[in-house]
């Protein structure tokens, strides 16, 4: 595993009885590389995958894995109710041919410290895959601190990244601070991706990426090379749309964005239903004037 660049958390597309669209999965997979994905991660937040069935999810897998056809690693998002049903998980995606995980703590369950600490180990020793661990306070109810970070790695040599998104940039330097070039680190939402960038990140986890990959990689590439000038320009053309990455709606406004490019189209899992009303007319004209003036 090379933990850096952008790697889309892809979303997950239905077919009108609510099946996945597996053909339409290895086709945006493949064009995502083609753009400059440097990996695949389904299975996660963006991708439904809380409504997805185990059994789905590692059809999703084996679908990204064709996809990409060995160019780009798949990492699939390792979530579930139980540690049982999450090493199962990631057994599958190993002999799926998938290339690493992302692991989160398990949904629901709020425990202390050591219960989440002992599932991430479960996790870890599971397969052979390195792992990125997954952090999100907001959505999984549990933040994982620097030093809980700092001490995972210290104990498990296959924990190699952390994708960052609880919303605090500083997050980046505070564990880098404790481990050095030990861990990977990644920006985890849509609008830090520059400020991460800039304070040292190794890549981003990406979501409107699944619908403007050219761009986002472009923004990524220049923060990164110190380009403030162009990275600049390009953030503020950009910005207002990143942004629908960071709201209780972002699945359905990232996939009517992937519609109005032409790449995908308005199709859920209930309970989500696609968005209407004067949030959906001004949201989409805010898009189409964005798109329009792409730079």
């Amino acid at each position: 595993m090379h933990w850096q660049g952008v790697m889309p958390a892809i979303t997950t597309p239905f077919q009108k009885d609510g099946a996945i669209d597996h053909a339409f999965v290895k086709r945006h997979v493949a064009w995502l590389v083609d753009h400059g994905a440097t990996g695949i991660v389904p299975c996660g937040s963006l991708g439904e995958g809380a409504t997805l069935d185990p059994e789905e999810k590692v059809a999703l897998m084996r679908s990204c894995v064709e996809g990409v056809a060995g160019r780009v690693p798949v990492v699939p998002g390792i979530a579930a109710l139980s540690t049982r049903t999450a090493v199962w998980l990631c057994k599958e995606a190993e002999a799926a041919g998938c290339g690493g995980l992302m692991i989160l703590p398990p949904y629901v369950h709020k425990g202390p410290d050591r219960e989440v600490e002992l599932h991430f180990e479960a996790l870890l020793s599971a397969t052979s895959l390195e792992c990125m661990l997954y952090n999100n306070p907001p959505a999984y109810g549990f933040d994982a601190q620097p030093k809980f970070i700092a001490a995972l790695a210290a104990a498990h040599p296959k924990l190699r990244a952390v994708k960052e998104s609880s919303g605090d940039v500083r997050r980046i330097t505070a564990v880098r601070a404790l481990v050095g070039d030990r861990l990977a680190l990644f920006a985890g939402l849509d609008d830090m991706a520059v400020e991460a960038a800039r304070m040292g990140a190794d890549g981003w986890i990406a979501g409107l990426v699944n619908a403007l990959p050219e761009e986002s990689v472009r923004l990524f590439t220049l923060a990164k090379a110190g380009r403030v000038a162009e990275a600049d320009a390009l953030y503020s053309w950009f910005l207002p749309l990143l942004r629908l990455d960071c709201v209780p709606e972002f699945v359905q406004w990232i996939k009517l964005v992937q519609a109005e490019v032409g790449h995908g189209t308005e199709s859920f899992r209930a309970p989500r239903r696609p968005l209407e009303g004067e949030a959906r007319t001004r949201g989409l004209a805010e898009i189409r004037a964005r798109l329009a003036a792409k730079r």
